[in-house]
């Protein structure tokens, strides 16, 4: 009789313990499949622009005869690079999240960052509507604004943190 009033007991303990370590543990398959893909996206996209800068070079040289046009090559590279940046600020998420299972907003805001000045470098800004412009520099304020703001939090945070501890 005891027996069964212990298999009864740890049954309902032991249904959520048992459906928790799958979560985790799909939370953990599913996490580092992320990173993997981002990994091998990135290796093949450093490639690729590798390959691109290299291969146009030569062509690249003989069609610079003016600033404008030096300045739109340059774009592209540092538009390809922050496409690198991208990558390796997502895979740190991804890897923040792995260690602590926890999103970490400022990662979050600084790829969103780097995405939308990436978007910017490539605009035409001779043929884009004033109202997209302004759209976009209003989106980049409030990217910076509540980047600030979650910095702040978080060594507002550390320092009432040292506080309790002493």
């Amino acid at each position: 009789m005891s027996a069964s009033s212990d298999h009864g007991s740890r049954t309902p303990r032991g249904l959520p313990a048992a459906t928790e370590r799958l979560v985790h543990a799909s939370e953990i398959i599913v996490v580092t499949a992320a990173e993997v893909l981002v990994v091998i996206s990135m290796l093949v996209a450093t490639v690729v622009l590798y390959a691109l800068f290299f291969g146009r070079l030569a062509e690249a040289l003989r069609e610079v005869h003016s600033l404008d046009v030096l300045q739109a090559a340059a774009e592209r590279v540092f538009a390809g690079v922050l496409l690198l940046m991208l990558g390796l600020e997502l895979l740190k998420s991804l890897t923040k999240f792995f260690t602590g299972f926890e999103v970490q907003v400022q990662i979050i805001l600084v790829v969103a960052m780097i995405a939308v000045t990436r978007h910017i470098m490539l605009v035409d800004l001779e043929h884009t509507e004033w109202t997209t412009l302004v759209g976009a520099g209003v989106l980049i304020l409030a990217l910076a604004i509540s980047y600030a703001l979650v910095r702040r939090q978080g060594s507002n945070a550390g320092k009432d943190q040292a506080a309790g501890d002493g």
